[in-house]
């Protein structure tokens, strides 16, 4: 059965969130949020496109840093209102420069910078 992408839980505003990990590594990347038609074109371009709540329109990751990410595979949670995105990820993914958007971590109650911007 071809898949749709109304068949999703969105939110009140159409948005469901999805989280970036890369596919070899296994690393997260970042999260952001897609609507049905976000999905729909990431489906049919291989490229990640996301929906920008603070623009109000489509981004596709890396239109303008050329820090692309291509879809391997777009897996969905059990209550389908979570996607998982699993991507081939060309240079930082977060906009500081970092491989990851999850750079600081809470150690002994203290927040932590565990990943430094990238070089280059």
């Amino acid at each position: 059965m071809p898949f749709d992408p109304q068949s999703l839980n969105y939110d009140a505003n159409g948005l469901i969130p999805a989280i970036a990990q890369d596919a070899l590594s296994g690393d997260v990347l970042m999260m952001a949020w897609m609507n049905a038609q976000s999905i729909a074109r990431t489906l049919e371009t291989g490229r990640v496109t996301y929906w920008s709540r603070s623009r109000q329109s489509f981004w596709a990751k890396g239109e303008t840093s050329g820090h692309v990410q291509t879809l391997r595979e777009m897996r969905i949670d059990c209550d389908r209102d979570c996607l998982l995105l699993l991507v081939d990820q060309e240079g930082p993914a977060c906009h500081t420069n970092r491989r990851s958007c999850f750079y600081t971590a809470l150690r002994q109650g203290e927040e932590v910078e565990i990943l430094k911007p990238m070089e280059g």
